[in-house]
């Protein structure tokens, strides 16, 4: 004879479920609510058919059993980047306020794309120095500049904030960016799944064309700048 108990049993509805699946299965047990067991008199089934069978049954299982975890349901293009959109966003219209021309928008919207996305990488400098040292070419072989890039970042939204060394800022802007995006494009060639840092570990983004996009729009709009 052997008892195994039973999770999920609240009620003598349960009872009869599991009793008719272990019919339905060819299994000879008793059921019993109080305490929640099968009782076993001559052979005992193997434990993983038994563990089908119950959650065949219902939300039944094997009281020493760890439950599966529930799988992750797969989340569309705009749920996943929803967060970089929405701040994306707000940070263009409000570059708009006060604005004459668009290299005026374009300024407004640098400052507050660093200082920003610095913010977000300094809520976990380490966290975000972990996660950019897996795809930047210059983290990779010198780990320090992970703590040092985010507030390069800073700098240049400050410089662009306050209007301070503006052509140095832009010009250093197009390097540091076309330089970050080097990384970005060889982990995108190689089809690597790791986490986008662009946002620091507050924010769980994968790696995508769209950290591309960031990088390279920076650029774009450093070089339109210094050309204006």
């Amino acid at each position: 004879m052997q008892i195994i108990n039973i999770e999920g049993m609240t009620c003598q509805s349960c009872v009869q479920k599991i009793s008719s699946a272990l019919r339905d299965a060819g299994m000879e047990g008793k059921v019993s609510l109080s305490p929640p067991t099968i009782t076993f008199e001559n052979t005992v089934p193997d434990r993983k058919v038994l563990a089908d069978t119950l959650s065949k049954a219902g939300n039944y299982r094997i009281k020493d059993e760890v439950p599966s975890a529930p799988q992750e349901k797969s989340k569309s293009w705009i749920e996943t980047y929803y967060p970089i959109i929405l701040i994306v966003g707000f940070i263009s219209v409000v570059s708009l306020k006060g604005v004459d021309s668009w290299y005026d928008w374009m300024l407004h919207f640098m400052a507050g794309f660093f200082i920003v996305f610095s913010f977000f990488k300094l809520l976990d400098l380490r966290g975000f120095k972990d996660a950019y040292m897996t795809y930047d070419l210059l983290a990779k072989e010198w780990q320090a500049y992970g703590y040092v890039y985010p507030f390069l970042e800073l700098l240049l939204g400050l410089a662009f904030l306050f209007q301070i060394g503006l052509k140095a800022a832009l010009s250093f802007s197009v390097l540091l960016m076309a330089f970050s995006s080097l990384g970005v494009i060889k982990a995108l060639s190689e089809k690597r799944k790791i986490k986008c840092a662009c946002l620091g570990t507050v924010l769980n983004l994968p790696m995508s064309t769209i950290t591309l996009v960031e990088d390279l729009g920076m650029v774009v709009m450093s070089v339109l700048m210094l050309a204006s």
